[in-house]
């Protein structure tokens, strides 16, 4: 044994494992609460006729990501600081005020979520955020960049659980089959659901959080290679996540009583979700995967979320913004994060949230964001970066129309369910 470990973790091996991180932390967070209940109302409501977008937007978010991590890599700056730097500071403010509804969202997503799970297991919502926001104040004001980020991994991992619980649902391949090719795409409330899932893949605060944490860990332009990788297996398991969630409500409650004319009636809560699984996974099981899967992707979400709010912020304003400065040297960075936690854990704890039409709404939201927020990173690809990494050619055309034609359908389904 003692012969076999060096020769498959070399050096060289160890160091580029130690520079994944930034892509599939932002990744596993990109699965949040509101992805999974957005993502298992899909199922539940419209069997797998939503699958197949999961899967559509896979190299679609990779191309988004893969972006900003470019631009964080060369410039060395910021997504926020770039906009700043390159159009002014009123567009800078009109993306991170973008940024920042959609992280106030977000958190109240999460933490809505973990709720969720804490009334399941008969604990108080107040008592929950009491600890959450605790545990995710002293994890970043004791910690640094590289144990927040493995601690972060760690609980996103819990993720798997969707995973687990849509194979032990027993999806037919048959009626996949059927139901994907066969999208009612003349529905608007179709079409509403088909945007809040757009939302939940591609948000406003991946795209800031990624490009600042990788300048956070302190990458560059050498390690490109290695960060497309994480970005690109980070899409891809997020994707198979949120077709977890999606698989595992379909092949249960969106084929018990299913007709094309008449969906189901949506789910209402966390726990009518958990309590509908039962009887096709089984009580105890459910209970606990879900529980466990929703404590992962909200927990992860909630870090992310938090920072990149603090993050994003402080490149328009100038405060210093990392994890590597002590919180006396980086007070405001710090007091953003804590702002954001103890916000939404007094709306969260205050019960007036119904976290299914919270997660579906936001979600919408951050698809009708996705002009401003796709526009911009696409321009700063051409704009920002110099002539070996700037975005050009038969990729900046291909780019350019997936980024445009998911932004454009992403506002035509959010309207479309909005007004109908």
């Amino acid at each position: 044994m003692r012969k076999i470990i060096p020769k498959i973790f070399t050096p060289r091996l160890l160091f580029l494992l130690s520079l994944l991180g930034p892509g599939l932390v932002v990744m596993l967070a990109d699965t949040d609460a509101g992805s999974i209940i957005t993502a298992a109302q899909s199922g539940a409501v419209w069997g797998y006729r939503l699958l197949l977008l999961q899967l559509v937007l896979i190299p679609i978010l990779f191309i988004a990501q893969e972006l900003t991590v470019r631009l964080g890599l060369v410039t060395g700056q910021g997504h926020g600081e770039l906009i700043k730097k390159q159009f002014g500071s009123f567009w800078a403010w009109v993306s991170v005020s973008t940024l920042i509804i959609c992280c106030i969202g977000a958190i109240i997503n999460e933490f809505s979520g973990l709720a969720g799970v804490g009334a399941l297991l008969g604990i108080p919502a107040w008592a929950v955020m009491i600890l959450v926001v605790g545990l995710l104040s002293t994890m970043v004001l004791t910690g640094s960049y590289k144990s927040v980020e493995r601690i972060a991994i760690f609980i996103g991992l819990f993720e798997f659980f969707f995973i687990l619980l849509a194979w032990m649902a027993h999806p037919s391949v048959k009626q996949i089959l059927n139901q994907i090719s066969h999208m009612p795409l003349g529905n608007s409330q179709y079409l509403y659901l088909a945007a809040a899932n757009i939302g939940a893949v591609i948000m406003p605060w991946m795209i800031f959080y990624q490009q600042s944490a990788v300048v956070d860990k302190g990458l560059n332009a050498q390690h490109l290679k290695i960060a497309r990788w994480d970005t690109a297996i980070g899409a891809i398991i997020t994707q198979l996540v949120m077709a977890g969630a999606l698989i595992m409500t379909a092949a249960t409650l969106g084929q018990a009583h299913f007709s094309h004319a008449h969906p189901n009636a949506p789910l209402e809560t966390v726990q009518e979700i958990s309590h509908a699984l039962a009887p096709y996974l089984g009580s105890s099981f459910a209970k606990l995967a879900f529980a466990l899967g929703m404590i992962g992707a909200a927990s992860i979400a909630a870090i992310v979320v938090s920072l990149t709010a603090a993050w994003g912020l402080g490149e328009i304003t100038g405060y210093k913004r990392s994890l590597e400065h002590h919180p006396k040297d980086a007070p405001w960075f710090y007091l953003t994060y804590l702002l954001v936690l103890i916000f939404g854990g007094i709306l969260v704890a205050s019960g007036w949230v119904n976290l299914i039409n919270l997660s579906v709404g936001v979600n919408v939201m951050n698809a009708l964001l996705l002009p401003i927020v796709l526009g911009f990173l696409f321009l700063l690809s051409i704009k920002a970066l110099p002539e070996p990494y700037k975005l050009k050619g038969w990729y900046a055309y291909l780019s350019g129309a997936a980024l445009l034609i998911t932004a454009a359908f992403g506002v035509y389904g959010g309207i479309s369910g909005i007004f109908s």
